[in-house]
């Protein structure tokens, strides 16, 4: 089992580390004692460092003492938010990933679990010794991925030849459509699938109004706007303008203001429209009057989907996975909260898929972004069986999801 070690000196965090259960962590608040701790005594010793974030220019000098002291170390940041800048400067010095500041310990355990299981990727002495955590994926996986896609595509064939056929009838336009999707660790890769849209479907997307969108939450119309167009007084306003986006002034005790070139808002409000961002990351239209007909009948067969059997011949994905979203998705899961989706295979179908279908297609986006982080997490031979047995069962679907 990997060694933990927990450098820093937050009561808090030291207690709910206590609690992990089966797991001794040993603690400290001196970066050269928590070298020394690390320092292996065995061959393939292995050590799991939580490090608190406090002072940036110390925290420098700490980490980069570790990486250079310890090579057999992961580090992990406790932190609260981080601005692009600080994740850059902490991820160039040695960090490896980050955890909430109040994670659970429940959530401490699982980033144990996690990073154990896959200890022998992550100190592979051929790999950076550190960077982000980037997921590979098991070989039984995909000796599995290469035989399934393989025989499928020689069964299936002529109804590869059929739909063919019927979309050129139908429509003019390319048979495929490809697409750019982020898949495991963030890698795009152009995306195959029966084309069952119209050739413009990606110029009507915009036009569609967004009460069609199965995962976006609904909000008030009527709800005050948060944005503040007050002046500011000129010798203010032009000392904060010159600071930029990021800028604060304290207009309360109670409220921090954020405040940009065009805009004042209050930080609170700013924080809740990020959340509501992530949380409709997906999109689903229901009964979308993009497709097209022999599209309707292939999407409700899952025809359509057939053609990525290339991609995961080509090792772009896998049979069984976390799907890969479009870029306009993805980009708004890059949250610590939600990085764990994309550790793990992608996939042509998965456990979500089967999930939602069993709900009859209603499912939020954080249900699904849980399923996608579950199957991550626990993934084995016997569960993409299982999901497998569950796709075969359900493939007619009852509900246009």
């Amino acid at each position: 089992m990997i060694g933990v070690v927990y450098l820093g000196n937050n009561p808090k965090t030291q207690e709910r580390l206590k609690y992990i259960p089966g797991q001794l962590v040993r603690m400290t608040n001196a970066y050269k004692d928590a070298a020394q701790i690390c320092t292996p005594h065995v061959v393939n010793e292995h050590f799991l460092v939580f490090f608190e974030r406090n002072v940036r220019s110390e925290d420098i000098t700490a980490i980069t003492y570790l990486r250079k002291k310890c090579r057999n170390v992961y580090i992990v940041l406790i932190t609260d938010k981080m601005t692009d800048e600080e994740r850059d400067t902490y991820m160039k010095c040695g960090i490896n990933d980050t955890i909430q500041k109040m994670a659970s310990v429940t959530e401490l355990n699982k980033k144990i679990q996690f990073i154990s299981e896959r200890e022998k990727i992550l100190f592979d002495d051929e790999a950076p010794k550190y960077g982000i955590l980037k997921f590979k994926i098991p070989l039984w996986k995909r000796m599995f991925d290469i035989i399934f896609s393989l025989i499928a595509i020689i069964i299936l064939s002529p109804v590869f030849l059929l739909t063919a056929i019927a979309i050129r009838l139908e429509s003019k336009g390319p048979i495929l459509f490809k697409s750019q999707r982020v898949g495991t660790n963030y890698a795009i890769f152009d995306f195959l699938k029966f084309r069952s849209m119209y050739v413009d479907a990606e110029q009507r997307l915009k036009d569609l109004s967004k009460d069609r969108n199965q995962y976006a939450e609904n909000h008030d119309s009527d709800e005050p706007k948060t944005t503040i167009t007050a002046p500011l007084g000129d010798q203010a306003e032009m000392a904060m303008l010159d600071m930029g986006m990021e800028s604060e002034m304290m207009i309360s005790d109670e409220e921090i203001m954020l405040v940009g070139d065009d805009f004042v808002v209050a930080e609170s409000d700013y924080s809740k429209k990020k959340e509501e961002d992530i949380n409709n990351a997906f999109i689903k239209i229901e009964n979308d009057p993009r497709v097209t007909k022999v599209g309707r009948f292939i999407r409700k067969y899952s025809i359509d989907e057939l053609p990525q059997l290339f991609n995961i011949l080509k090792g772009d994905m896998s049979v069984v996975g976390n799907r890969p979203l479009p870029l306009y998705e993805a980009e708004k899961l890059t949250a610590d909260s939600s990085i764990d989706r994309f550790m793990a295979p992608a996939g042509l179908t998965g456990l979500w898929q089967v999930e939602e279908r069993g709900k009859g297609g209603n499912m939020s986006a954080e249900e699904r972004k849980q399923l996608d982080i579950t199957y991550g997490q626990t993934y084995n031979f016997m569960l993409d069986m299982k999901i497998i047995l569950r796709t075969l069962t359900a493939f007619v679907q009852k509900e246009n999801v």
